[in-house]
C-alpha cells in the first residue's frame, strides 16, 4: 500500500501534524508512507521514524503537476486545510483522497467535493470563533487526527514527534542548567509589544533567580543584537541549527515565546511554556494553537503600546513564568 500525506505550510503546523503521521504509520505498518512538504518545513521530519520518504514541494511548480508524480498512490491525505495541499492530493487520483476545510468556506467545500472522496469540516474557523464564544475550538492536533481517522487510521497517537539526539544535547551542554529561554521574534516589536519592552522583560525576569537564555531566528536578528548589547541575558543564541535549537528548549525550565512555531517545538520536548498571543483573534489562536499537553500560561497582548499596558503585560508574563517554575 502506498500512502501520500501533504503539509506544505509552516513549521509549527507540521509539528502539530506529527501525531497524525505517527498514527498513519501505526495503523498501516506495512505501507510505504511519503510526506510532501515545503522545503521550509522539511527539517521537522528529517528524522521522522514514521516516514519512508520526504519529498519537498519545489518552488514555482503547479500543485497539480507535482501531485501527478504520485499517481499509483492508494491513499492520499491533505493534513492542511489549504488549496495547495488539496490540489496535490486531488492530482494523485488515489482511490481515497481525504482532506478538510473550514465550515464557512462554502466555495471551497463545493470544490473539494469534486476533488476529494472524503471531506471533513472544521469548526476552528476565524469567522465563527468570536460569533459563538461558548463553542469550544478544537486544537489543531485533534483536527488533523480526525482527518487521518476518517482516512482509516485506527491506532491514534497523541504525542508530538520531534527527535533530539545526544549530539544535539552535547551542542548545548555548556548552557546554564534549567534556564528560562526567551524565544525572540519579530512580533515582540509590534502590535502590543516593543523592543524596549522586550528588553525590560528580561530585567524583570531576573527576579525569578534563573539564568536567562535568548534564542532568535532570521526574523529577529536586530532584536537579538539589541538584547545582547543590553547585557540582560546570560546567553544570546541566533541562527541555531533546528535540532540544536530544539535541544535548547528541552533544557529549559520554561520557554517564553510569542505565537510562533516555537510554541510547538517547546511542546514537543515537554517544556512548560508561556505564550503571548496577538490581541486580534486571541480566542481562536489561543485554543487552536495553544501549547499541547504541557504546563502552560496563555496570555494576550495588550491592545495598545502605552507604558501602562506594556508594564501590565510584562507583569503577566513574569507571573506566568513564576507559576510554572
Amino acid at each position: 500500500m502506498r500512502i501520500l500525506l501533504t503539509r506544505t505550510d509552516r513549521v509549527g503546523d507540521l509539528i502539530l501534524s506529527t501525531p497524525a503521521i505517527a498514527s498513519v504509520r501505526r495503523s498501516f505498518p506495512d505501507a510505504h508512507v511519503t510526506l510532501a512538504c515545503s522545503r521550509y518545513n522539511a527539517l521537522v521530519v528529517d528524522r521522522s521514524p514514521d516516514l519512508d520518504e520526504v519529498v519537498p514541494y519545489p518552488d514555482g511548480v503547479k500543485p497539480a503537476l507535482f501531485g501527478a508524480r504520485f499517481r499509483g498512490t492508494d491513499l492520499a491525505i491533505a493534513l492542511a486545510p489549504r488549496d495547495v495541499d488539496h490540489r496535490i492530493v486531488a492530482a494523485t487520483r488515489a482511490r481515497r483522497r481525504v482532506g478538510y476545510t473550514y465550515a464557512t468556506r462554502i466555495a471551497a467545500r463545493v470544490m473539494l467535493k469534486l476533488r476529494l472522496t472524503d471531506v471533513l469540516l472544521s469548526s476552528a474557523d476565524p469567522a465563527l470563533a468570536d460569533r459563538f464564544p461558548d463553542r469550544a475550538i478544537p486544537h489543531e492536533v485533534d483536527q488533523v487526527l480526525a482527518v487521518v481517522a476518517a482516512a482509516g487510521a485506527t491506532s491514534l497517537v497523541h504525542d508530538l514527534v520531534l527527535p533530539v539526539t545526544d549530539a544535539d544535547r552535547a551542542a548545548v551542554a555548556e548552557l546554564p542548567p534549567h534556564p528560562i529561554v526567551i524565544q525572540l521574534g519579530r512580533r515582540w516589536t509590534e502590535h502590543g509589544s516593543t523592543a524596549d519592552s522586550c528588553i525590560a522583560l528580561f530585567r524583570e525576569l531576573r527576579a525569578l533567580g534563573r539564568p536567562l537564555v535568548a534564542t532568535y531566528g532570521d526574523d529577529a536578528s536586530e532584536l537579538g543584537a539589541a538584547v545582547e548589547a543590553a547585557g540582560v541575558a546570560d546567553r544570546v543564541l541566533g541562527a541555531l541549527p533546528f535540532h540544536v535549537w530544539t535541544a535548547v528548549f528541552e533544557r529549559a525550565a520554561c520557554v517564553v515565546t510569542i505565537d510562533t512555531g516555537a510554541t510547538h517545538v517547546a511542546s514537543a520536548v515537554k517544556a512548560p511554556t508561556v505564550v503571548l498571543f496577538e490581541h486580534k483573534w486571541f480566542r481562536l489562536a489561543s485554543q487552536e494553537w495553544s501549547p499541547y499537553r504541557v504546563p502552560n500560561a496563555i496570555l494576550r497582548k495588550p491592545p495598545s503600546e502605552s507604558d501602562e499596558a506594556l508594564r501590565a503585560s510584562r507583569a503577566e508574563i513574569v507571573a506566568g513564568v513564576a507559576s510554572l517554575l
